[in-house]
């Protein structure tokens, strides 16, 4: 089980900022922006390409639920919704996950 794992099953405390029975968004421990939340499903997904097309409503919601957010913490005028995907992308923590940042001027991602 992945430290995520441990937040969903709350054995690990977070921020919790949104749950409902699917989905799950705390706030990221080390923030790169302002308002950092890392947004998920609830179903252990590995990555992206772990998706099976059963599992693409949820990630319809986590979209939704980052609008949502984005209001919410007052970032919807400006922010990156993004994810990693495997070692080579960046992922770290192999449970997948979206981060939602904003709360002012973000740089470029340098390519």
């Amino acid at each position: 089980m992945t430290i995520f794992g441990k937040i969903i099953a709350k054995e690990i405390p977070a921020d919790i900022v949104f749950e409902n029975e699917r989905i799950i968004a705390f706030k990221d421990i080390h923030p790169a922006a302002p308002v950092h939340l890392l947004i998920m499903p609830k179903k252990e997904i590995i990555d992206m390409q772990s998706l099976q097309p059963e599992d693409y409503p949820v990630i319809a919601e986590i979209v939704e639920v980052a609008q949502q957010l984005a209001v919410e913490f007052n970032i919807a005028n400006g922010y990156r919704f993004l994810t990693n995907n495997g070692p080579l992308g960046g992922q770290v923590i192999f449970h997948l996950h979206f981060h939602l940042m904003g709360g002012g001027q973000l740089g470029p991602i340098n390519a």
